[in-house]
């Protein structure tokens, strides 16, 4: 059957996702028909679940470089699928039951191409890269008893690719506009953008993205060294807003490398996690900052970055900025990106029919969608792979062994 013949009855599917925040497994439950330019999306259920404290301790461990053994990394793997499996149960409750999950798991690693992408050369050189996402789709699909597509990053980093950011593609379909040029700004633990031109001519060709560095990790890191581990993030944005940044330290950090290797690039907690934080921490002792004055100063360097990647790579700059992710809350870290952006108008998703808060889950739920039909998920230009391809792995299944609830 042809796609578009397959793609003329609705098709309940599930995204999940939990970022480099750790904060939780985002899940998306969709009604999706049409397959690109008819693509059409509602969303029927959205929920955040949070990990259990321990485990997500164990995986912020790993994400850190702390060293395991490879009976704890099964451990995790499994631990991470049950966790996944039941937060796919617990969306469909008083809903119909899904056909489909995409589950972009959890990232505990990831190495760009090369000897680019991180901001540091590679030792030994790796021409390709290479991410681990834990939480196998295999087992997802065993615990639901629903086909889950997996692994999405694999097949675009074989080809060249990082592997990120994937979900450009969907953004084009969903986001663009006829007449304006758009930057989706996705601020998770890692920011990344996709810069969408006006819906004509060879459009597609010309979308851009990458991750633009430090979104929530730096920020997030801080919070829960500053208050003891009283807090795990800056609600609002509050404590950083009675805060002032130091933008002498702000200009120091922007030179950076990883800031200035230009697109295709990807980054994660391997450069911006706890290692960085504390080197930051150090940095602002010769300023005399207080906590406030800290996250002041990180919430610039995150919002700087993003307008710096701006200047510095886009054609030409966009008519709109729309936020999506955890991030996106943060009014605070908001008003300094619409500051710096001066004119431009910086919205959210929600703003123009998409939910801030669940779009990343909602993309991983199309991009299983056209793994199903067979469309490929990747934008060679966004990623750096060779080609466009299919992504990521299925898992049929036809039995459920847990219970909804």
């Amino acid at each position: 059957m042809h796609p578009t013949e397959k793609a003329a009855v609705p098709t309940r599917v599930i995204g999940l996702i939990s970022g480099t925040s750790v904060d939780g497994i985002d899940a998306a439950l969709v009604e999706i028909s049409g397959t690109e330019l008819d693509l059409k999306i509602e969303l029927l259920a959205g929920e955040t679940y949070p990990y259990p404290a321990e485990l997500r301790e164990r995986i912020l461990a790993v994400g850190a470089g702390v060293a395991i053994s490879m009976a704890e990394l099964a451990e995790i793997d499994d631990a991470i699928a049950l966790v996944f499996a039941q937060a796919a149960q617990n969306i469909q409750i008083d809903h119909q039951t899904a056909t489909l999950i995409g589950s972009h798991g959890q990232t505990v690693y990831h190495r760009p191409p090369g000897d680019k992408g991180m901001g540091k050369k590679t030792t030994p050189y790796f021409p390709l890269g290479y991410s681990l996402q834990l939480g196998r789709g295999e087992l997802i699909a065993y615990l639901t008893g629903i086909t889950t597509v997996s692994n999405f990053r694999v097949a675009d980093i074989a080809i060249g690719g990082h592997g990120a950011p994937l979900v450009p593609r969907v953004d084009a379909y969903l986001l663009s506009h006829p007449q304006e040029g758009r930057c989706v700004q996705n601020i998770g633990g890692i920011g990344n953008v996709a810069y969408i031109p006006p819906r004509h001519g060879d459009w597609l060709s010309k979308i851009r993205a990458w991750d633009t560095g430090p979104g929530n990790s730096l920020l997030d890191l801080a919070v829960e060294h500053l208050s003891a581990g009283a807090k795990t993030y800056d609600e609002n944005g509050n404590w950083a807003a009675s805060g002032t940044p130091c933008y002498a330290l702000v200009e120091q950090w922007l030179n950076q490398d990883y800031f200035h290797l230009p697109p295709p690039k990807s980054t994660g907690r391997e450069l911006f996690g706890v290692t960085y934080m504390h080197q930051c921490l150090k940095d602002a002792q010769a300023y005399q900052l207080n906590p406030a004055d800290i996250l002041a100063t990180l919430t610039e360097l995150t919002a700087a970055s993003i307008v710096h990647s701006y200047r510095t790579f886009l054609p030409s700059m966009p008519q709109r900025i729309l936020l999506c992710g955890g991030g996106s809350r943060n009014l605070y870290l908001k008003q300094r990106l619409q500051f710096l952006l001066t004119s431009i108008p910086v919205l959210t998703t929600d703003e123009v029919g998409l939910s801030a808060d669940f779009k990343e889950a909602i993309a991983f739920a199309v991009l299983a969608y056209w793994r199903h039909l067979g469309i490929p998920g990747n934008l060679p230009t966004a990623t750096g792979a060779s080609q466009e391809v299919l992504l990521g792995e299925i898992h049929q299944s036809e039995y459920s062994v847990i219970s909804r609830g």
